[in-house]
């Protein structure tokens, strides 16, 4: 894997080849932080890194800045060697070897981004259950963001809290968010802008 902008671009990892894991592309991982850096300053964003695997992403948004990243997957490997990847780069990194849903279930921590890449064979139900966790727990923060990849296969566009998605070849990423409301004054640009076009 690639580290593909900050403080390490250009920097390649090299995970173990028995680690139960199916890394997102670096072209998928490429489109999804070009996505995110027109909506976020990456630095000192808490991140928590779902079904993390080789740690691929947390360690693009520790790259670009984000503190403090916790990190979680069920596999004593990838632990392993996400917490020795992060010591070697001096990255604030948790790794947290714990069930998902376990996890959801007792943090009580905020997030400014949650990021889930479970398998792709997991059930709908499986798959509905992180958004409803995420949510029901209040683990994001109010202008926070919850990501899922996922395969053509799940559907996630009729979930509540959700915005949008993208695909990019077989995978989607799936975004979820809390409804902003607008304030008066951006509605009124708006309609200012409306009449301007008429004229």
């Amino acid at each position: 894997m690639r580290i593909i902008s900050g403080k390490f671009k250009g920097r390649r990892i090299i995970a173990p080849k028995n680690l139960p894991v199916r890394p997102t592309t670096d072209l998928s991982k490429e489109s999804l932080f070009n996505i995110l850096n027109h909506q976020f300053t990456f630095r000192e964003l808490r991140v928590l890194d779902l079904f993390s695997g080789t740690g691929n992403i947390s360690y693009e948004f520790a790259s670009r800045g984000a503190e403090p990243i916790v990190s979680v997957d069920t596999d004593y490997g990838c632990v392993n060697f996400i917490k020795k990847t992060a010591q070697q780069f001096e990255m604030d990194i948790t790794p947290i070897k714990s069930d998902v849903y376990k996890f959801l279930e007792r943090t009580k921590t905020k997030y400014d981004i949650i990021f889930a890449d479970p398998p792709y064979d997991f059930t709908q139900d499986q798959f509905e259950k992180i958004v409803k966790m995420v949510f029901e727990h209040e683990l994001l923060e109010d202008d926070g963001m919850l990501i899922i990849e996922h395969s053509p296969h799940t559907k996630m566009d009729d979930l509540e809290h959700f915005s949008s998605n993208r695909k990019y070849g077989s995978s989607i990423f799936s975004f979820f968010e809390y409804e902003q409301e607008e304030s008066d004054d951006e509605e009124d640009y708006e309609e200012d802008d409306f009449d301007n076009e008429e004229e």
